[in-house]
Formats: structure tokens, C-alpha cells, sequence
């Protein structure tokens, strides 16, 4: 687990996002985007490790997670994320985007997906919908 949290000010509160993402540099990039926006970032390499940061700092405010991960995977760290803290948003970043697919990813909690690659403008659109 690493905190990257950076303050930029801008926002009255700042808000901290979860960022589940195995590949460092998906999770640099997206570090880089929501910091230059004024948000906090946390971040962990698989889904057990986002689960333990929900433990541990029940103020995060949204979590994007991954869909393939090691140790577990997006799809079940999110249920396990939705017992825990139901009403907090979280989006699912992933290079898979069929139909079937989509679909399946609101039956497993999450309240909206992005597709890989995700630009800065799409991400900060999608982040500000929710929180």
C-alpha cells in the first residue's frame, strides 16, 4: 500500500479517492490527474489491499478499482467494498468494455465504469458526477 496524498487545494474539503490499479504507471497517471484536480489519492496494487484501506480510512469518498488485479480482483473486492461502506461511489476501470460485460459490472456494485485508456477530461467529468 502506498498514500499519495497530496492537498492542491481548490475544493472547500478536499475529497480522497481510492485508486485500486496494479500497473504502476495506469496508477501514476491517474495520481497525476486527480492531484492536479485537488484530490486526495490512495492507492492500492490489488483488491484485498483496497479493502484494508476502507478499513483503515472509512473517509474515503470514491474508489476506482480495477478489474483484474492480483491476490483478488476488482469485481470482488467491490462487493466486499459495498458491505462495507454501500453508498460510497465506486467506478470500475477496465480495458474490457462488451456489452455483457458492462452490464454485469452494475450487478456487482459498481456505479459506473471507465474504459482504458481514460482521458484526463473523461475521468475529472465522470469523478465530479459522483462526488
Amino acid at each position: 500500500m502506498n498514500s499519495g496524498i497530496s492537498n492542491k487545494g481548490g475544493l472547500d474539503s478536499p475529497k480522497t479517492i481510492l485508486v485500486a490499479e496494479d500497473e504502476d504507471i495506469n496508477y501514476l497517471y491517474l495520481k497525476v490527474v486527480l492531484n492536479d484536480a485537488g484530490y486526495n489519492v490512495l492507492h492500492a496494487k490489488n483488491g484485498q489491499e483496497a479493502i484494508d484501506l476502507f478499513k483503515q480510512c472509512p473517509s474515503i469518498d470514491l474508489a476506482l478499482i480495477d478489474i483484474k488485479m492480483p491476490v483478488m480482483n476488482g469485481l470482488d473486492a467491490t462487493i466486499e467494498i459495498k458491505k462495507l461502506h454501500p453508498d460510497v461511489p465506486v467506478l470500475a476501470q477496465t480495458a474490457y468494455a462488451l456489452e455483457s460485460e458492462k452490464k454485469a459490472y452494475g450487478e456487482f456494485g459498481f456505479d459506473a465504469y471507465l474504459t482504458k485508456p481514460i482521458s484526463k477530461d473523461y475521468l475529472l467529468g465522470v469523478v465530479k458526477k459522483f462526488i
